[in-house]
């Protein structure tokens, strides 16, 4: 069957390649993010696959329905900037990867929570630079500390567990509780309590519209004074401005971020030889406190192998049989 895949890197590439010798879909790279302006270049393709930052609005989803194209294969478990009640309008099933690694993404969470700690990133460039004193690098212990842990899935109950392992107490919150984490003694609560007894906040649950803005003004002056925030889900459920104003009054005291709001012009692409025009992004960058990396928490051999895997997987069911255990319902979204 065939395949536009939108926005791929080499990397992805050489994965595809490598698994696609077990489904031999015909596949077309194309390195140019799907929008409006780019959608053309599907035209005659039964399936487009895309990323987390391609533009699946209403306007771009008619552009591709037009060209013939059936199935939206998302190579994530988010789906966010998908418009899913305009794809079932326009008769276009939409799959998912709907876990891929947990342990990728909390490995990574529970990294910027040590590094923020304990300055690992100052200290590494101190060091290179030939500085060796230790002033402004104190961290503090994790054992004995409380971390709020905000969405127990599968990514969640890993952090959890890790920190547990740290001897941190952990509070959660999610209207689901998991047994798994009820079991290693996670504590669910109320969010005003997880915001006023948790040392660390971490997020790692879906963008809605009623998530949007999670984490604004009203919330962060719940928390604790210098509470450590780290967001590894979704961008927009920080409000960022109210965040730099925290980091400003101290009362976050470090800000670990692997995803950004307006990330879609920004991630994933060499910029180093241009001006950011994002001030806010621009502005995050100028505290010692933040430490923000480029959606790359996903980012194991495991992990993309598994991604890709599943999206080829999901491509053939739909083509064999037209249903597929990964798609995505209008319910969902809504939920």
């Amino acid at each position: 069957m065939r395949i536009t895949v939108f926005n791929t890197k080499a990397y992805e590439e050489e994965v595809f390649r490598e698994f696609n010798e077990n489904f031999n879909h015909d596949l077309v790279y194309l390195e140019p993010r799907l929008n409006i302006h780019t959608a053309q270049l599907a035209k005659g393709s039964p399936v487009v696959c895309a990323f987390v930052n391609d533009d699946l609005s209403a306007e771009v989803l008619e552009i591709l329905a037009a060209q013939g194209t059936k199935l939206i294969a998302l190579r994530s478990a988010g789906y966010n900037h998908l418009d899913l009640k305009k794809a079932k309008a326009l008769n276009i099933t939409v799959v998912r990867v709907p876990a891929y690694s947990p342990y990728a993404v909390a490995e990574h969470t529970v990294g910027l929570m040590i590094t923020l700690n304990r300055q690992i990133h100052r200290a590494n460039r101190r060091v290179r630079d030939g500085n060796f004193a230790l002033g402004g690098l104190m961290g503090f212990d994790f054992h004995g500390r409380t971390a709020g842990i905000i969405g127990t899935g599968k990514i969640g109950e890993v952090v959890s567990r890790i920190l547990t392992g740290f001897g941190i107490q952990i509070l959660a919150y999610d209207p689901y509780p998991n047994p798994a984490c009820l079991e290693m003694g996670v504590r669910y609560v109320e969010l005003p309590e997880l915001f006023a007894e948790s040392d660390i906040i971490s997020l790692h649950c879906p963008l809605t519209q009623t998530s949007q803005h999670f984490i604004d003004e009203d919330a962060i002056k719940q928390m604790k004074e210098g509470v450590m925030l780290i967001n590894t889900s979704r961008g927009a459920l920080i409000d960022t401005r109210a965040v730099i104003q925290g980091l400003k009054t101290g009362k976050v005291g470090y800000l670990g971020l692997d995803v950004y709001e307006e990330e879609g012009d920004l991630f994933f692409e060499d910029l180093s030889d241009s001006v950011i025009q994002d001030d806010t992004f621009s502005r995050l960058l100028t505290f010692p406190n933040v430490l923000i990396t480029a959606h790359q928490g996903f980012f194991t051999r495991e992990a993309l192998q598994n991604i890709i895997e599943t999206t080829l997987k999901n491509v053939q069911e739909f083509e064999e049989d037209g249903k597929n255990l990964n798609e995505l319902t209008v319910k969902q979204q809504a939920a």
